[in-house]
Formats: structure tokens, C-alpha cells, sequence
């Protein structure tokens, strides 16, 4: 008796997998008429979030950021440079997003990702509009040396929300950051000391220390990030890659910690983002910055 319900079942699922697959925009509007998702989420809900702190030995700072499926690494990588003369008292911040073949069937090897370049700009511009680092603290000698760090943030996995996940990948990677021990050799150069405690790296630290040990960075209005899909009267929190190929307008909202607006961005798409709309998105927005703070919080940033 049980075999005909098994193949019965079978047969149902294919069905609902052809359809899908045929009508993928007709599959999940039937969804939305029911305020409820494929994945089984709520339409404002997003996905479940990790963030592991100092995974890469070799780096100042990094950290792993997953949102459902999409997975972001960041690394960080300290160097003493020369400053501008139209900055003699700020370091730098240098960002590249990288999207290797590995994370997504639309990435060809040998060609670079289109949205590659675009989420680095993105990524750089909240960064450094939003004020999560004073330049300045990165000032080693004014005029002559200070810190440049670069930061590198790889997608291992590639299922929607990308600037949100790789932006959280860039906090956590910033709060697990150390600064590096540097002092002033002989010829008056800033270098950086080994970890090692030999006699010559005692010396110089005792005699021409910039500074003693590592520190961290002071991080402020640290910037949280939503992205919604806005399709006729309803707004999807958290897209996966499926929801945006199929409904195409985007709206991610970036708030600070104190829930000020730090950037609106809309990617093309056929809805327009009508006020009542934006309001709704900000809204969610909130909520999920409260919910990456809390996530955030064993980290140490407030």
C-alpha cells in the first residue's frame, strides 16, 4: 500500500520542480500571495547569519561572514606607507572584492565577474562615508609614515545579498584587526617587528618604539547593511540569487550604528521605488542591524 503514496509524492515533487523551473516568476507569486517564501521565510525575515572572527593566521585581521548560503572571507593586510602630502596624517584603506570561478556558475574562469568591480566601489564609498575608521589613527609619523591596510574580500559562495554579506565580512575582519608593532631602525625608516623576542627587536623597541604592542582600531558609526527585492506591492528582505534573476529591483539600505542613513542604492529594475516603499525598506533595515548587532556583540563592538 505504501508504494503507490511514495510514487504518488515522486511524481507531485517533479511536478512542483518542472513548474518551478518553467515558471519561475508564476511559482513564487503564489508564494507572495500567501506572505510566505520558497524557503519557507516570512518576506521581511532574512536568512540565518554566522560570523567567525581570525580564521586566517597569515592576516592582521579577518573574519567569515555566511548569510544563508552566500559566504564571504576577509582578510586584512597592514603596511607601512609613505602618506600623502595632501594627507600627512591619514593612512589608507584599500578594498578589492574578488569572485572566483568557485563561488558561482555564472563566473567563467579567465573572465572577471561584472559585479565584481562595482561591489568594490560600493563597499569602499560606505566604508569611508560612513566613518567606521578615523584615517588619522592609522598616522604612524606625520608626513612620513602611517598605515595602509588592505583588505581583501573573497565569495566563496555566491547566493544573493552580496554587498550585505561581504560588508559584514569587512566589520568583523576591521574589529578582529591588530595593528602591528613598529618601530624606528637606525636609518630612521619605520619597520615592522617580528613576532619573535630576540635581542635586536628588544632594542629597537626599547629605544625607538612607535609603538609597544598591538592594538586594535576604534571603530564608530559601524555600518549595517539590507538588501530588498521589490516586486508590485511586496518587499523580500534578503534575496537569494534565484528571487533577484527573477524579480530585478534592488534596494539595499545602509544604516550606522545609530540607525542614521548612511546610503540608498537601487540596481535598475522595472518597479519604481515609490516613498512609502523606501520608508518600508528602512524599516527592515532597522530591525536587521539590531539583529547584527547582537550577532556582532561577542566581537566587542558596540
Amino acid at each position: 500500500m505504501g508504494l503507490p503514496d511514495s510514487s504518488q509524492d515522486l511524481s507531485t515533487e517533479m511536478e512542483v520542480d518542472a513548474f518551478r523551473r518553467i515558471f519561475p516568476l508564476r511559482f513564487f507569486e503564489r508564494h507572495l500571495s500567501e506572505s510566505l517564501r520558497p524557503d519557507a521565510r516570512p518576506l521581511g525575515k532574512a536568512r540565518d547569519t554566522i560570523v567567525n572572527p581570525g580564521l586566517v593566521s597569515t592576516a592582521d585581521g579577518s573574519a567569515l561572514a555566511k548569510i544563508g548560503s552566500t559566504t564571504m572571507l576577509a582578510a586584512i593586510r597592514m603596511e607601512v606607507m609613505t602618506p600623502s602630502t595632501d594627507s600627512p596624517d591619514e593612512g589608507c584603506i584599500a578594498l578589492e572584492f574578488h569572485m572566483p570561478p568557485i563561488c558561482s556558475p555564472t563566473v567563467r574562469p579567465g573572465r572577471p565577474a561584472d559585479a565584481a568591480p562595482v561591489i568594490s566601489k560600493r563597499l569602499t564609498d560606505t566604508i569611508l562615508s560612513s566613518g567606521m575608521i578615523d584615517l588619522k589613527e592609522l598616522c604612524l609619523v606625520s608626513g612620513k609614515a602611517a598605515w595602509m591596510g588592505y583588505l581583501d574580500i573573497y565569495c566563496l559562495n555566491a547566493d544573493g545579498a552580496l554587498f550585505d554579506a561581504a560588508l559584514l565580512s569587512a566589520v568583523a575582519a576591521f574589529s578582529n584587526l591588530e595593528i602591528p608593532v613598529v618601530a624606528l631602525n637606525d636609518n630612521g625608516r619605520i619597520v615592522a617587528i617580528s613576532g619573535g623576542k630576540d635581542e635586536d627587536n628588544a632594542s629597537i623597541i626599547e629605544k625607538k618604539a612607535v609603538n609597544k604592542e598591538k592594538r586594535k582600531l576604534t571603530l564608530k558609526n559601524i555600518p549595517f547593511s539590507l538588501t530588498c527585492i521589490l516586486h508590485k506591492n511586496y518587499i523580500l528582505a534578503d534575496p537569494t540569487t534565484e528571487e533577484e534573476s527573477i524579480m530585478d529591483t534592488l534596494v539595499t539600505v545602509v544604516l550606522d550604528a545609530s540607525d542614521q542613513l548612511v546610503s540608498l542604492y537601487k540596481s535598475g529594475g522595472t518597479v519604481l521605488a515609490y516613498s512609502s516603499a523606501v520608508k518600508s525598506c528602512v524599516e527592515l533595515a532597522r530591525k536587521r542591524a539590531k539583529e547584527l548587532k547582537q550577532i556582532l556583540g561577542e566581537m566587542d563592538i558596540d
